[in-house]
């Protein structure tokens, strides 16, 4: 795929963001597919588009935090995706409401937040990254996809917006340096609670996203800045982390809540409505 046609496919897949149209074919089934690079090509125009239509980024989401499923994306990282103003809500007491509105086949994430109070170095393990972290939260990521059956490649991934398509966060809790050292064990043997209106429907935890949040989270700081023509990451920024479940699908009537044990963080719960 030629750089030209960047623009067309960036409005196209906006198009279906703002409409909830679907792709029915995706650029990686077309002629000349897509690749990874210009998958993020496309990304950044739609941010570019975004921003001139006046909405802001506000952070970025980690996808694919499970090493086995790189190669048959054709990835060798995780991918990631911008987060707006209009995508990302915060939860009161948490608690919050989602509409699911213009959403194709949703599914829910429950992952852990952070926001960046400073942009660790390339290369920094599981301590640096989280010294860089502000606070932390829970939260649902929905995740939406415009492809048939969800069948995607990683360049499909990033041109549709990473799949991204709300985020709702949780309380959050400040992390103070001192308790730094415990923490790069807890996200690693910390477990999470996924409930549908009231029913368990699995239980997963840190381990599922890439050994840890907090290594998926520095996996994500080097592959920023080694990603030609993406934006370095900066102060304030907040990060979903990857999910710790298997993303499920999700209807409008339905409340879900995540809950975690090894990690003082409070459960966050979210009606999604239509």
């Amino acid at each position: 795929m030629t750089d030209s046609r960047v623009p067309a496919l960036a409005r196209e897949l906006l198009d279906a963001f703002t409409t909830g149209a679907r792709v029915p074919v995706p650029p990686s089934a077309r002629p000349g597919g897509i690749d990874v690079n210009t998958g993020y090509a496309v990304e950044a125009e739609i941010v570019r588009l975004r921003r001139a239509a006046g909405r802001r980024t506000v952070g970025r989401k980690i996808g694919v935090a499970n090493r086995a499923v790189w190669p048959a994306m054709g990835i060798t990282t995780v991918v990631w995706g911008n987060m707006y103003d209009d995508t990302v809500q915060q939860a009161k007491s948490g608690r919050a409401t989602q509409s699911l509105a213009r959403m194709r086949a949703p599914r829910i994430e429950p992952e852990v937040v952070v926001k960046l109070k400073g942009v660790p170095p390339a290369g920094a393990g599981a301590a640096a990254v989280i010294e860089a972290v502000d606070w932390m939260a829970l939260g649902f990521e929905i995740v939406d996809c415009p492809f048939p059956d969800w069948k995607f490649k990683g360049g499909d991934f990033l041109a549709s917006l990473g799949l991204h398509a709300a985020l709702v966060v949780g309380t959050p809790r400040t992390i103070r340096r001192d308790e730094v050292a415990a923490l790069v064990d807890q996200f690693a043997a910390f477990k999470t609670r996924l409930s549908r209106n009231g029913q368990i429907v699995e239980e997963g935890g840190g381990k599922n996203v890439l050994e840890s949040p907090a290594l998926c989270l520095a996996e994500f700081v080097a592959a920023v800045p080694a990603q030609p023509g993406v934006e370095p990451l900066g102060a304030g920024e907040l990060i979903s982390t990857g999910s710790t479940t298997a993303a499920k699908p999700v209807a409008a009537g339905e409340q879900w809540t995540m809950e975690v044990e090894g990690l003082d963080l409070a459960p966050l719960t979210v009606d999604l409505v239509a």
